[in-house]
């Protein structure tokens, strides 16, 4: 494993190896700047002498792999776990956002949201975009890298879905000849519920709603193959968390390919603008490698074969895990708990609601309070009052050994890890590093 280098001026220089970096630390010439990856600055003048590096980046929608070469070794690669959730963290902002905004007499004019403009993407979209640029801006801090390869592809999604497409198909969706989705969606099935122990499949109930089998929430789109017809008796939120959980679509997402198609070149510009020699290759080009040199599918040989070279010295790939910054809401709600009477569970308040679900509508199911039998957890609102100085996957020492926190409880009087049962005060705990933005995970730490 390689020690990188900066000189006293902050520019990088090339790895070195433990041996001379324990010898310049132990001497006074050198000191610590960060632990993973491990990083000293120098303390005298040194000169500028370098080698070329090549920086190969495989792109991708929850994966980023990265391999830095020179024409003997591999000096560092790794893959990167980009962050998930940011629909669902934008939707909730939004919400506060507009509950604020109605809270006031006069409400001032709202900030342009035409989302029209030339180069506009997705807030989800833009963040996987500006994670890309980020990190190679933070490896440009590490090496002195010279060359940039960037792993580029274009998916075509109907081929995916239909190998034997072709010609004027493109144009002839499965939803040709229909009004909308929700009229394809009725027509496909029939016009019937598509629950198989439906107990009433006419009468009141007949009306039919469209549900998604993967929810929103956990990734699921509005494609047909991920919707189904149900009548409005089984479509309650009993049977979300039912049968209807084992469903599944047949046919696999396509966000990431999405994405590719959307950004794909977008990444590349944004690099060749800032930086100098970059190149792009695709696909196709790093598989052939990746199979010459027979190494198997990971990002990180990925990024590897993306430059052209042979079989070099490497070294154990890191590991990176992207940890969101902060968690700006102060107060979340715990569901009260109660004892079913029908089976003897424990189930909570929303699981045995009033079946009420619209006040303009007698769309109403089934009153399930009256199964409430005893209420052994009170429902309750959770307040933050301050910022705790441990977060999740912060890096701490307990008992001379190192754990992931996993946060403090009891208002900041514990504190939990990853891996250890047991929890602590504060005192007992030292802190090494944060693990926020893009954390570096120790190997040799349970996270």
């Amino acid at each position: 494993m390689k020690v990188f280098v900066i000189n006293n001026n902050g520019n990088p220089l090339m790895p070195t190896t433990p041996r001379k970096a324990r010898v310049l630390l132990k001497s006074g010439k050198a000191e610590v700047v960060q632990r993973i990856p491990f990083t000293i600055r120098l303390l005298y003048p040194a000169g500028n002498a370098t080698q070329p590096i090549t920086l190969g980046i495989d792109t991708g929608y929850s994966n980023i792999g990265f391999s830095a070469v020179t024409k003997k070794e591999e000096l560092i690669a790794g893959e990167i776990q980009l962050l998930t959730g940011m629909v669902e963290r934008n939707q909730e902002r939004t919400m506060y956002r507009r509950t604020r905004r109605n809270r006031l007499r006069h409400r001032k004019p709202g900030f342009d949201q035409n989302t029209n403009k030339e180069g506009w993407f997705a807030p989800s979209i833009r963040h996987k975009l500006d994670s890309h640029v980020r990190f190679v801006a933070k490896l440009y801090k590490l090496l002195p890298i010279t060359k940039i390869v960037v792993e580029i592809g274009k998916f075509d999604i109907q081929k995916i879905k239909n190998p034997d497409i072709k010609g004027k198909q493109y144009q002839e969706g499965e939803k040709k000849g229909y009004e909308n989705l929700r009229a394809y969606i009725l027509h496909r099935d029939g016009y019937k519920c598509q629950n198989p122990d439906c107990p009433v499949t006419a009468g009141k109930y007949r009306r039919l709603d469209i549900h998604h089998i993967v929810y929103r929430c956990n990734g699921g789109s509005d494609r047909p193959a991920n919707l189904i017809t149900l009548c409005s008796r089984c479509h309650t939120p009993k049977n979300h968390k039912g049968f209807l959980l084992a469903w599944r679509p047949k046919t696999r997402g396509f966000k990431d390919a999405m994405f590719m198609n959307t950004v794909k070149l977008k990444v590349f510009d944004i690099l060749k603008q800032t930086y100098e020699n970059v190149e792009a290759t695709y696909g196709y080009l790093t598989k052939m490698r990746r199979l010459t040199l027979g190494l198997e599918k990971t990002h990180a040989n990925d990024a590897f074969c993306t430059v052209n070279v042979d079989k070099q010295i490497r070294h154990q790939p890191f590991i990176i895990r992207q940890i969101r910054r902060n968690n700006r809401s102060l107060s979340k709600f715990y569901d009260s708990k109660y004892i079913d009477s029908r089976d003897g569970s424990t189930k909570s308040g929303q699981d045995l609601n009033s079946g009420r679900t619209c006040r303009s509508k007698n769309l109403n199911t089934e009153n399930l309070r009256k199964y409430r039998q005893q209420r052994i957890k009170k429902g309750r609102y959770s307040i933050r009052k301050q910022r705790y100085p441990l977060q999740p996957m912060d890096l701490v020492e307990v008992e001379g050994k190192l754990y992931y926190s996993a946060g403090m409880h009891n208002k900041g009087k514990s504190v939990t890890f990853k891996g250890l049962k047991k929890s602590l005060t504060p005192k007992k705990v030292k802190l090494i590093k944060y693990g926020k933005g893009f954390c570096w995970l120790d190997p040799k730490v349970v996270c």
